[in-house]
């Protein structure tokens, strides 16, 4: 069984994007944690850690080592057809 890499969206619940996002994974039964920037401070400092610039910039999916901003859901699949194929 293929075991994938913890999938972290990194957003806000009033967030539009990031509920586009959640509804993606969930959709598609694939597992994910959600981390709400504007609710959590240790979530923003490790969104702003992913970043040179510091800034919040979400939505953000992580999947692995693979760092999203705001992808389109082709990007979404690639990466976690990469991970398929491993």
């Amino acid at each position: 069984m293929l075991k994938l890499p913890i999938i972290k969206i990194y957003g806000a619940n009033r967030c539009h994007k990031t509920q586009y996002y959640i509804h993606y994974f969930k959709s598609r039964n694939i597992n994910f944690q959600f981390y709400d920037v504007e609710e959590n401070e240790f979530y923003a400092d490790e969104l702003r850690n992913l970043y040179e610039n510091r800034k919040l910039n979400f939505p953000t999916i992580v999947i692995g080592t693979k760092r999203l901003r705001n992808p389109k859901e082709t990007e979404i699949g690639k990466e976690l057809q990469k991970l398929t194929e491993k």
